[in-house]
């Protein structure tokens, strides 16, 4: 009897199940799964409420619900400059992830060849491979994780047909800057590509730095599938609403394969995001405002410890290098942590094909400045 398909082959178990099992096993505070352990606006929660209790239970359009898709053409238009139409140029999808999953499935052909940036969120992989597609790696390295703009060009190739890219990026915490966005638009207008761009920390960047989605570059927003999400930004992560903006052809393809997915999901969640999508610039801006704390509070604490600290300029997470603390592989360290310190965390590992990532650990700092302060203390116990 067959068991599985060559599709999944390899693919296993996501580490972030492991590690949040691992976590729930030993007691100990996850660092490791992105997500925040306090919920997001009151008021959006009764939105929600009021939608369950006023029958929006059934399907949604397989698009979205009316309201949602024009909020997010509203946010598109009001932080970006970016006319879309909402009826024929958004799509809601169960999470980012989903959008990521239908964009490749719908745009990419076996054997075409997807220029990513590595370190890759571990989705990526599987679905370039259930695709039948070939993944071509351009690596972000250590210190300063900048985009190698020599290897991405070098990387693009007469059967590459689409770049995945991500910034905010995860788990890096690099934010493209406006020099890098042009050189992958460039090549992208000369070989005629189609860019998927995930963008799911774009209200989490700090330190005064911009999100510029990539669309908004002379010849993009015709070739541009820009991804986002409501869980990131509101602190609803287990919604899963998310979206695709981008030209009607591109959307189409995305719902192509999304309509047989889910379909449709959230009905009742869709508009309680589009209120929280019309929110003012003062809760974005103490969004971010607590989550630089967040991650200064953490990163002081990790290089306290003596670990090699890579402040991250954006996301969830920050990366530390291991070494220092006499430890060389990440996953090896991730495994023994919760154990030894009660901590849980994610090795860099999972997301590299090459070697570039096994000393190197992500951490989570999506949580209240009290358990990271109890993570930091438990920590200690790695210097004993």
């Amino acid at each position: 009897m067959k068991t599985s398909s060559a599709r999944i082959a390899g693919l296993g178990t996501t580490i972030f199940a492991e590690m949040s099992a691992l976590a729930a096993r030993t007691g100990s505070i996850n660092l490791g799964q992105g997500f925040p352990d306090t919920d997001g606006p009151d008021e959006v929660v009764d939105r929600a409420v009021d939608a369950l209790r006023s029958g929006r239970n059934q399907y949604a359009p397989g698009t979205g619900v009316p309201e949602l898709r024009a909020a997010i053409a509203a946010h598109q238009q009001r932080l970006y400059g970016l006319a879309v139409d909402p009826g024929e140029e958004v799509a809601v999808t169960t999470g980012a992830t989903e959008a990521i999953a239908a964009a490749l499935l719908g745009l990419v052909d076996p054997g075409d060849e997807v220029v990513v940036l590595e370190p890759y969120y571990d989705s990526y992989v599987a679905v370039i491979q259930m695709a039948g597609a070939v993944r071509r790696p351009v690596t972000l390295r250590a210190p300063d994780f900048r985009l190698p703009l020599d290897e991405l060009r070098a990387a693009v190739t007469p059967r590459t047909t689409a770049i995945l890219l991500n910034s905010p990026h995860n788990p890096t915490g690099t934010v493209l800057r406006r020099d890098e966005l042009e050189a992958v638009a460039a090549l992208a207008v000369e070989h005629d590509l189609v860019v998927i761009s995930d963008e799911v920390y774009e209200h989490l960047t700090f330190d005064g730095l911009p999100h510029i989605p990539i669309a908004t570059l002379p010849g993009m927003a015709e070739r541009t599938l820009t991804i986002s999400s409501g869980g990131k930004t509101f602190s609803f992560t287990g919604w899963k609403v998310g979206w695709a903006t981008g030209p009607a052809t591109l959307v189409r393809a995305m719902l192509g394969a999304k309509q047989f997915l889910t379909y449709t999901s959230g009905s009742p969640l869709q508009p309680a995001i589009a209120h929280a999508l019309g929110a003012d610039d003062a809760f974005f801006d103490d969004l971010t405002a607590r989550m630089q704390a967040q991650r200064d509070l953490l990163c002081e604490g990790l290089a306290e410890l003596g670990l090699d600290v890579f402040v991250p300029e954006g996301t969830y997470f920050a990366t530390t290098d291991i070494r220092p603390l006499g430890f060389d592989d990440g996953l090896e360290f991730c495994r023994m942590l919760p154990e030894r310190a009660g901590v849980v965390a994610i090795p860099h590992q999972v997301f590299h094909d090459s070697e570039a990532g096994r000393p190197l650990v992500r951490w989570a700092f999506c949580k209240r400045p009290e358990v990271i302060a109890d993570a930091l203390e438990r920590l200690q116990a790695l210097r004993r």
